[in-house]
């Protein structure tokens, strides 16, 4: 009857709400269902411990220093695990100081490009209009440049050229899938009844934007950092492969693979460059996985609430 109040076993029986469960919950979840994925969940903490520590033990004159007297030991030979390249180096130590760098490229790469990503799809996506016709038109230039090809010219004719500088001129184009992926979401956000409810109590733009919308745009981002981020290692390990990486000299899983040049070393002397190889395909392919978990976590998510 209405009116009548309820009992408290009708509201334990009738008025239950259930509630989505959290982030971390269906990312677990979703990990628990893959055990591919949860491997290489593991397999890449374990990678990136062992070289964030080891790197750190690591005298640069283990790496640099040349050795002639050594060159091309075999795996086990005279204390090297690995063995030895043509210029005498500890090739496990090498494959640390090179995986470090790498990473670290990738990272920062990653980051930039996520940063200048996020803030011109924010903008883009939220103000459209003119705003939004300028700035995709500028990435759709910006898309269709041979941006490998100009990346070596650059590379080629910058003076003084060091990490930094090619972190900054590879950031150059990092950035532009990630406006258009963020661009995309603001534009359904900006039309949902939270942002209206903040334009209408005199909310500014930018509090909107950051405040309000962003928040939700985590999971795509998180995603698409992932994702981005194994990206960057094939970008950051193919110029150095081709001779437009790091300067010479700096350690890079690229140059190790490079050896592979000399049909001699590439089939009587595989274990100059195979490590490497093997490296990259680990750690490429266990943030694809990890990467595939995460988006497939977030969609449902999404869909519950």
């Amino acid at each position: 009857m209405a009116g009548v109040p309820k009992t408290p076993q009708e509201i334990n029986e009738q008025d239950v709400v259930v509630s989505a469960p959290s982030t971390l919950k269906t990312v677990i979840r979703e990990f628990k269902q893959d055990k591919v994925a949860t491997v290489a969940l593991i397999l890449l903490i374990v990678l990136f411990v062992v070289v964030a520590v080891w790197s750190f033990f690591i005298p640069n004159s283990k790496v640099t220093d040349v050795n002639i007297m050594d060159q091309y030991l075999q795996m086990g030979t005279s204390g090297h695990i690995l063995g030895t390249d043509e210029q005498g180096r500890d090739l496990l130590l090498m494959l640390i100081a090179s995986a470090k760098n790498s990473l670290f490229i990738a990272l920062m790469i990653t980051i930039i490009g996520q940063v200048f990503g996020i803030i011109f799809g924010m903008i883009t996506g939220y103000f459209g209009g003119i705003v939004d016709t300028i700035i995709m038109r500028i990435i759709d230039f910006w898309t269709v440049l041979p941006f490998m090809m100009i990346i070596i010219v650059l590379v080629s004719i910058v003076s003084k050229y060091n990490i930094w500088t090619l972190i900054g001129i590879i950031g150059l184009f990092s950035w532009q899938g990630t406006t258009r992926l963020i661009r995309s979401k603001v534009l359904s956000e900006s039309d949902r009844d939270y942002v209206r409810a903040s334009k209408t109590s005199g909310s500014s733009n930018v509090m909107i934007m950051f405040r309000e919308v962003l928040p939700n745009l985590s999971s795509i981002i998180i995603v698409d950092s992932t994702l981005t981020f194994a990206g960057n290692i094939g970008i950051e390990t193919t110029l150095s492969f081709l001779g437009f990486g790091l300067p010479n000299g700096t350690p890079s899983l690229g140059t190790m693979i490079s050896a592979a040049t000399d049909p001699t070393v590439l089939v009587s002397k595989a274990y100059v460059w195979v490590p490497a190889a093997v490296f990259i395909i680990v750690i490429t392919v266990g943030i694809s996985f990890v990467g595939q978990v995460l988006r497939r976590a977030f969609d449902a998510r999404q869909r519950l609430g």
